[in-house]
């Protein structure tokens, strides 16, 4: 634990929590294969992830540190959910044109993979500031909502989008879930499902 003060976002935080998911995610190879030009993808990935932020903020948990350099967006899993975002098709084809196939590609096959029969919370996403890696953030930001969930007695699951990041989740408890998959036509594998029972 880094001992930095851990708090939740508000509206006003989700566009600078986007650009750091942005940022922190530029160079993986899922999104290298969403948007293949790296000026292109600097365009398109800060409003796809506000997306979520936003419905994060007003339907799950966000978390942030009072620099806004990290971030963690959690969502309730089975059985209760999450409303749908509204408008979704169309924010996201707004946000992401001419790539927007590919996105919902990426949207098909994580929802395939998602577990359904046990209650659990959903990690959308964890992600530090390039400048900030490696100095724990992202365990304080896992920390702080673990501890949560194992008051609760609740699960967690998540997929992971490289070995670097799967890493970090092992040393946190996490399992891993079944099989990797993929996107088809994209990095195989694309996520490794992961799972982690409460403490």
């Amino acid at each position: 634990m880094t001992g930095t003060p851990i708090r939740r976002a508000d509206p006003a935080d989700a566009e600078s929590l986007a650009q750091v998911i942005a940022d922190a995610f530029h160079d993986l190879p899922l999104c290298r294969w969403l948007v293949p030009d790296p000026a292109e993808r600097r365009r398109v990935l800060p409003p796809h992830f506000q997306i979520y932020v936003e419905h994060g903020i007003k339907h799950g948990t966000v978390h942030t540190t009072d620099d806004r350099d990290a971030v963690s967006v959690w969502f309730a899993g089975a059985p209760e959910g999450v409303p749908d975002i509204p408008d979704y098709d169309t924010r996201l084809a707004a946000a992401c044109h001419p790539h927007t196939a590919r996105f919902q590609l990426l949207d098909e096959a994580m929802h395939h993979a998602h577990p359904t029969g046990r209650p659990h919370e959903h990690l959308a996403l964890l992600a530090v500031s390039p400048a900030r890696q490696g100095a724990g953030l992202g365990a304080a930001l896992l920390e702080a909502h673990h501890e949560y969930l194992d008051g609760q007695g609740v699960a967690a699951y998540l997929e992971a989008s490289s070995l670097r990041s799967r890493s970090l989740y092992l040393r946190h408890g996490y399992v891993d879930l079944g099989d990797t998959f993929a996107v088809p036509g994209g990095p195989d594998p694309t996520m490794w499902p992961l799972w982690r029972d409460p403490a």
